[in-house]
């Protein structure tokens, strides 16, 4: 089961700090100067050639002041862990991207880009990874390397410090302005976000509102809802793990109509999870349970004692959802993107019958 999004903050800005600004210059000299041969530019040059022209120039508020982008992209790296679904949404192909699901060894094409909701977006193109999920921070040389002319760092925990150094390397765009902590922004706020910064507000809105539209759709068809309480969980380190209300897998319970567990909220704080000491079990003892563990973790957590022993359990409400295995409901509901997102919702309605 994938929970890590990152490291903690602190190693991310001890990180930042100790990347120089020579270091970066030297990044930013051999991107200029490479030539077809270089590994990002032979992958994805002409790939987005056909992107639409959209709004511009266009200037992106955001969490560490505002960016001006002057005409649409073409190459673009997500330094978020999901921004590169939702700028693929909009039709462009990230030249660089985050690997938010480690990929087998050996394997290819890469996983992240084989998700049943992804697949066809990302047709032949192979990004280049310029973080894995649990890395202290984003490869920066790297990025030069690739001669970005937008990176997109929404769904992301990046600091002011790390912020100014990818915006030396081209135009940055951070999380919202009204995000208080990493992962806590609306998903619907991401996209529109990211829409923005390529030109498309309006295609954006359109495919967030067709989104609303099918959830909205799920309220109708199950009233029943609007009455249950459910909780989003996982087994993470030999612990049951719920997330919160905030965090975009509860966002996507509450639009579906479920009402959500707020204690949970408060062991939290400002983490998007918390796991639960075995007297507060209580709280996970809801009307209806997700959780979302590959195999071998789902096996687990049914074999914990206190899990299946809780009415939720006993009552068969507990809808098993494979995070990458299968088909990969578990991931969908966890990225929480414009491409994931209807999928998401058809697997989530399918699991509780």
């Amino acid at each position: 089961m994938l929970l890590d999004r990152s490291t903690p903050m602190k190693s991310w800005r001890r990180l930042a700090a100790t990347v120089s600004v020579a270091a970066l210059g030297a990044g930013l000299l051999a991107g200029c100067g490479s030539d077809s041969s270089d590994k990002g530019a032979d992958r994805s040059d002409g790939a987005n050639s056909a992107a639409s022209s959209g709004a511009f120039p266009a200037t992106v508020e955001h969490a560490f002041g505002s960016t001006k982008i002057d005409k649409a992209p073409q190459r673009v790296v997500t330094v978020g862990y999901t921004d590169d679904q939702d700028v693929l949404a909009l039709g462009v192909k990230p030249v660089g991207m985050v690997d938010q699901y480690p990929n087998p060894a050996g394997q290819s094409p890469d996983i992240n880009t084989q998700w049943p909701w992804v697949k066809d977006k990302w047709g032949s193109a192979k990004p280049d990874v310029i973080m894995n999920n649990g890395d202290a921070g984003p490869n920066f040389e790297k990025i030069a390397a690739l001669r970005p002319d937008l990176i997109v760092a929404v769904y992301s925990e990046i600091d002011k410090t790390a912020y100014d150094k990818l915006s030396k390397i081209a135009p940055t765009v951070a999380r919202t302005k009204a995000e208080k902590e990493p992962f806590s922004a609306p998903w619907q706020d991401n996209a529109l976000h990211i829409a923005k910064a390529l030109g498309k507000a309006d295609e954006g809105k359109q495919m967030v509102q067709g989104i609303q539209d099918k959830l909205a759709g799920v309220k109708k068809a199950h009233p029943e809802f609007a009455n249950q309480t459910a909780v989003a969980l996982s087994w993470y380190k030999n612990s049951v793990t719920p997330f919160t209300t905030k965090d975009v897998r509860g966002q996507l319970l509450s639009g579906m109509g479920f009402k959500g567990q707020t204690e949970i909220d408060k062991i939290a704080g400002a983490d998007f999870s918390t796991q639960l000491s075995p007297e507060r079990m209580d709280l996970v003892d809801v009307d209806r349970v997700f959780a979302i563990n590959d195999k071998a973790d789902t096996d687990a957590l049914k074999k914990d004692k206190l899990f299946s022993n809780l009415k939720v359990s006993k009552a068969n409400k507990v809808s098993y959802l494979l995070d990458s295995e299968g088909p990969a409901a578990g991931a969908a509901m966890s990225q929480a993107t414009l491409l994931s997102l209807p999928y998401a919702i058809d697997q989530l309605v399918k699991s509780v019958g």
